[in-house]
């Protein structure tokens, strides 16, 4: 027999009791329970189809909180209770880290796998958030050097075998000041540039708030910032957070006027970049939603599935299944680009750090990592913008890329893949800028161009020893006198621009090359792009 009403308290917070759960429950009136719905409820049919993930993943046992990665191929989820757990002393109800994977043809699951040591400890374990490039995990609890140091927040990363490293917690400032209740979690902005929290400065409290945190150059994390009234009310209880890969549609469990039950799922859109600003939140409505409690909304970078936990249909207590939207449900659309990063002059696959930048302003738009066994990435872009993106490692500089994702039209979820490249800092080093821009048949920087330089001032000013030669390059249309004045003028241009900058006339040479030096055959509109370029080589080290 189903133990519906311990399914119910495991869904809400995974460190809830039963006994718990009947707490809350005893706070709320007849009349709160079943409010009427109200008319920002979603009223047609939300689910066209769900899918139970069947026994590879579902067992006799509540399987909850699911994580699954942006490209939807890999699962993490709670277990409870399985006698592979990590046991919490004597208690029989342990919860730990399984996982699986998707097979990408088939499209089944693998048997889940428990994740053991150092993910799985003694205590109450879960993940909170997979980083779209597969190589960093959120995890609950904070950890020093592996070692459990009491409730916070810990990131993991992939190492070069294949393993995870030892749990690091991240350094959030007055973090304890709000974390007083007895629920807490986490989730992290696909970019990596914000991290929401549901939980309350109350002692002991159940009526979580929604709270974020950006990163600091010293590594640390801002205090916590609270969402606002538009999400957080004044006596209900606003809990598991899952902000999609677009950045600004935010899901969440409330108990607010206007649900089905206890607690549902709701929508909401970021207006702007305060965090203050939201739309009005939206009851994503029956069959998402009952009058149980809904929490633990997630998805991947596509937007049109979700993953929940469910107890109806469940081959135990609880079991993992996945959810279409309709599209007034889902989230705006994204690219996904993935690639690897390489030694330009090797081949070999590198383990770098990525950033990627909006242009033409330079500002950051997110952060990522390349996989220390393949040196594999991914990261998701939202529409109407165009990027650079570039991988960074220690002695080398890095090939940017540009993404001109503004000229793409809504049209849905697209997967772009774009190899990156790192060049030795070395004597004979030839290095593409990409992103530097002319307008046509003119030698005038345009602003864009900015961002890219000053990466070669940096350079300059942080090795004083290299002197560079800056060329241009063009393709092979129109006459030869002609091509070699424009990159003449082209690359001395940029030659100024550094000069400009504080570098040592001295130190940098510029030379155009016309259509004398090309990297392919000016024999399609590709290959004469390719050779529109500018470069600069490391002449002196």
């Amino acid at each position: 027999m189903k133990k519906v009403s311990l399914f119910s308290a495991l869904l809400y917070c995974s460190s809830f009791t039963s006994a718990q759960t009947a707490f809350a429950k005893a706070t709320l009136t007849e009349g709160e329970k079943f409010v009427a719905q109200k008319e920002n409820v979603i009223t047609e049919k939300s689910i066209i189809k769900i899918e139970n993930l069947g026994l590879p993943i579902n067992t006799e046992y509540s399987e909850l909180r699911p994580t699954i990665s942006a490209d939807g191929q890999l699962l993490f989820f709670i277990r409870e209770g399985d006698p592979q757990n990590t046991k919490i002393g004597e208690v029989p109800n342990a919860q730990d880290i399984w996982f699986s994977y998707r097979d990408s043809v088939s499209g089944k699951w693998s048997k889940a796998v428990h994740l053991g040591y150092p993910l799985n400890t003694y205590y109450y374990n879960a993940v909170f958030w997979i980083s779209p490039d597969n190589n960093q995990i959120l995890i609950r609890n904070a950890f020093i050097n592996g070692d459990y140091y009491g409730r916070g927040i810990s990131m993991c990363y992939l190492k070069e075998d294949g393993y995870w490293s030892k749990p690091e917690m991240l350094r959030i400032r007055n973090f304890a000041k709000y974390d007083q209740g007895r629920q807490n979690g986490a989730v992290m902005a696909n970019n990596g540039r914000a991290l929401l929290y549901y939980m309350t400065p109350e002692d002991q409290g159940y009526n979580n708030d929604l709270y974020v945190s950006f990163p600091l150059e010293d590594d640390t994390w801002t205090e916590p910032k609270n969402l606002g009234k538009t999400i957080n009310g004044k006596h209900t209880n606003e809990t598991t957070p899952y902000l999609a890969p677009d950045g600004v549609t935010l899901y969440f469990s409330s108990s607010r006027e206007g649900g089905y039950g206890y607690n549902d799922i709701w929508m909401t859109k970021r207006l702007d970049d305060s965090w203050q600003k939201w739309s009005e939140p939206v009851n994503l409505g029956e069959p998402i939603n009952t009058p149980e409690i809904e929490s633990f909304f997630t998805m991947d970078a596509g937007g049109e599935y979700a993953y929940m936990s469910t107890a109806q249909d469940s081959y135990g207590e609880s079991d993992i299944v996945r959810i279409k939207l309709l599209e007034k449900e889902k989230p705006n659309p994204v690219i996904l680009v993935d690639g690897n990063v390489y030694n330009k002059k090797t081949g070999e696959p590198i383990s770098a750090s990525l950033l990627y930048e909006t242009l033409p302003d330079g500002k950051i738009a997110g952060n990522g990592l390349s996989s220390p066994v393949d040196g594999s990435f991914k990261v998701v872009l939202p529409y109407d913008k165009n990027y650079s993106i570039r991988a960074n490692a220690d002695h080398f500089f890095a090939i940017s890329e540009n993404l001109n994702l503004d000229s793409f039209v809504k049209a849905g979820y697209k997967v772009i893949h774009k190899d990156l490249y790192l060049v030795p800092i070395e004597i004979g080093s030839v290095v593409r800028l990409n992103n530097v821009f002319f307008d046509f048949d003119k030698w005038d920087l345009r602003p864009e161009s900015f961002v890219e330089l000053d990466r070669v001032v940096k350079l300059l000013q942080e090795n004083p020893a290299i002197e560079v030669e800056m060329s241009a390059h063009t393709d092979s249309w129109g006459k030869d006198e002609y091509n070699m004045k424009l990159s003449d003028n082209r690359a001395r241009s940029v030659m100024d621009y550094i000069i400009s900058k504080g570098i040592d006339a001295r130190r940098i040479t510029s030379h155009g090359y016309g259509e004398t030096q090309p990297v392919a055959p000016n024999t399609s509109d590709e290959n004469r792009q390719l050779n529109r370029r500018c470069e600069f080589t490391i002449l002196k080290n």
